[in-house]
């Protein structure tokens, strides 16, 4: 009696393993390369699955430099005393009489400390007139002064100071010292001096980036690159706004890698060998390295280029392939850059299945067999 009753509790634990294991999807972290593999010759307008090689690496790495335009990199560096509107400027005038046109009562040199340049430019000296001052240096404005009073009064001599003001600055915002508006001055006339006078960046300078805008344009440039490019050390112009912020870009790892998250770049450029060891590289118990994938939209003429074609039309989604144990496996992923937004799934060894689907048999089985003992 007690034999058939085991036999029994064997036969329907069989039966309920079997049944789990057909009919129930087994758990894991995505499909495996052969489902994509399949997915992709089935499915009508399923994303194009290319292998990764020298030319594909070539064509896919198309990402501009990050620069500043040319019109800012050819800007020349602004005259140290030049004046501009917004500035403050102090006039000594020199009468050579007692009782000048300006002096007081029984002097000759008369101190104006505070004149301001106007909006439009222009300065008023009493009895000179509007002068413009904007663009001019202090001698040349000095000449013009001494041009329009020696009219009124005998050979007068002029002296201009350029008192540091607010008319020629700079914005500067995001990660720095001390975000504000700065004045252009002597010693802040280009970029880099003008970030080291906001107190420096307060970010990690290997992914901080630069913005410039100038009017209606802007550009945008790696802070290392200031100081091994000096053309990009660009001069700055009065209105300039400066905007220094962490590199945003990111990629996503998933499947049988160290850890499954949104990944920040960390470097201005990142490789696909690069992406798999800051996901935490492979995981040895799980992934299989022929199946490597790095999913992404990419443009029409890029799509084109990489599949021979020339009729592509709109963003095609595209999955590049990389096998890492093939000769030239690491090579090519040394060589595939990854772009903002990018997918990379490591899929699981084929094996890895096949234990949990033995798995999932035995331990019903196991439990079946416990179960007997206990009744017997």
């Amino acid at each position: 009696m007690k034999t058939n009753k085991s036999r029994g509790v064997r036969l329907v634990a069989l039966m309920a393993a079997t049944a789990l294991v057909a009919g129930c999807a087994l758990p894991r972290s995505g499909p495996s390369r052969a489902e994509i593999f399949r997915g992709a010759e089935q499915t009508v307008g399923a994303p194009f699955l290319v292998p990764v090689d020298d030319n594909v690496a070539r064509a896919t790495n198309h990402e501009p430099k990050l620069t500043f335009p040319g019109s800012f990199r050819n800007a020349g560096v602004l005259g140290p005393d030049t004046i501009n509107a917004g500035d403050t400027l102090g006039l000594t005038i020199y009468e050579n009489v007692n009782d000048g046109l300006l002096a007081g009562q029984g002097q000759n040199v008369a101190v104006l400390e505070t004149v301001q340049v106007d909006g439009a430019g222009f300065i008023f000296v009493p009895y000179a007139g509007r002068i413009r001052a904007a663009g001019n240096t202090p001698e040349a404005l000095r000449q013009a002064i001494t041009s329009q009073l020696e009219t009124q009064t005998p050979d007068p001599q002029v002296q201009v100071r350029r008192i540091a003001g607010d008319g020629a600055s700079v914005a500067i915002m995001g990660d720095v010292g001390g975000q504000g508006v700065y004045p252009i001055e002597r010693p802040t006339r280009t970029l880099a001096s003008m970030l080291a006078r906001a107190g420096g960046i307060s970010t990690d300078p290997e992914t901080a980036l630069v913005t410039v805008i100038r009017g209606n344009t802007e550009g945008t440039a790696w802070l290392n690159d200031l100081y091994t490019d000096p053309s990009l050390d660009i001069a700055l112009r009065d209105g300039d706004r400066i905007v220094v912020k962490q590199d945003e870009r990111t990629f996503v790892a998933l499947g049988a890698t160290g850890g499954q998250a949104r990944v920040p770049f960390g470097k201005p450029v990142v490789t696909a060998l690069d992406a798999i060891a800051q996901a935490g590289g492979l995981n040895t118990n799980l992934a299989d390295p022929k199946g490597i994938f790095i999913m992404r939209d990419e443009r029409a003429e890029v799509a084109n280029a990489v599949l021979g074609r020339t009729d592509l039309v709109g963003t095609q989604r595209m999955v590049y392939i990389l096998d890492l144990t093939q000769p030239n496996g690491m090579f090519f992923a040394r060589e595939f850059l990854i772009r903002d937004g990018d997918t990379v799934y490591v899929t699981q060894a084929p094996y890895v299945q096949w234990q949990k689907t033995l798995s999932a048999i035995t331990g019903p089985l196991t439990s079946a067999g416990t179960i007997n003992n206990a009744i017997n």
